[in-house]
């Protein structure tokens, strides 16, 4: 395999609080001596998740094995999942908001047709859902853990508790039709055809999808992180990653 120098578009502080915390559980559980430092293994796990290098591709460009390239990775992503945001820091967060938008995305996963949990039929393709939450400017706050793809949004919000915990703090949302029956701090279009809704109504669903397509930002954020673009692993692992991303987006943006 041919090696090459390449670049990470992630910024030097998410790298840095990364080794940082590299370094704290090394101490912790002792380790004296590793192939990489703490900075290389951060390194590592950021050109995975940032660039979706695959193990070989990492193996090959760190001069470790593939089997180490996949533990270190591994390591990594779990310490960074436990320090991600729960539902509860985020409507802490959200409580000073004046709105907030809820929407949910689709990680592409690589399953075949007997997967039929995971089959979205909204999308027509094999994936997660994902429940994003995010401030009046689009800003990532939180996301969910993943659910198999046929689960409905509004379905996946009532699982994650998102919608009790915005209404007990009182928190408006903003969120498309996938969301109807979801409550009254639910914002959703009215309902219909769009040749059956009156002047007023239609006027009313033009504001909302100006204010509510800001959540795409939200995914897209998530989504530059191009590991969750394919999803090539177990299922289970996926939300670990998710809570991982979630953290160095955070950590980054402060």
């Amino acid at each position: 395999m041919l090696v090459y120098p390449s670049g990470v578009d992630v910024s030097s502080s998410a790298l840095r609080f990364l080794t940082q915390q590299l370094r704290r559980h090394r101490r912790a559980i002792g380790s004296r001596w590793r192939r990489l430092s703490a900075g290389r293994q951060a390194l590592l796990t950021l050109a995975h998740l940032r660039v979706g290098h695959t193990y070989a591709q990492l193996a090959a460009g760190f001069g470790v094995g593939t089997t180490t390239a996949y533990r270190y990775v591994t390591e990594a992503v779990e310490l960074l999942a436990a320090l991600a945001p729960s539902l509860a820091d985020a409507v802490r967060t959200a409580s000073v908001k004046v709105f907030v938008l809820l929407d949910g995305t689709l990680l592409p996963i690589d399953r075949i047709a007997a997967d039929r949990p995971f089959y979205s039929g909204k999308h027509k393709k094999h994936g997660v859902n994902v429940q994003v939450i995010a401030d009046p400017f689009g800003r990532l706050l939180w996301a969910s853990p993943a659910l198999p793809g046929a689960v409905h949004d509004v379905r996946a919000a009532r699982e994650h508790g998102i919608v009790d915990a915005l209404a007990e703090a009182g928190i408006q949302c903003w969120a498309d039709k996938g969301y109807r029956g979801a409550g009254d701090t639910v914002s959703i279009p009215y309902w219909g055809r769009w040749e059956t809704l009156s002047a007023g109504q239609q006027a009313v669903n033009r504001s909302h999808a100006k204010i509510r397509a800001l959540a795409e930002q939200a995914v897209a954020t998530l989504k530059s992180w191009r590991l969750l673009r394919k999803l090539r692993c177990s299922t289970t692992r996926i939300t670990s990653l998710v809570q991982a991303v979630l953290t160095l987006h955070l950590t980054s943006s402060e």
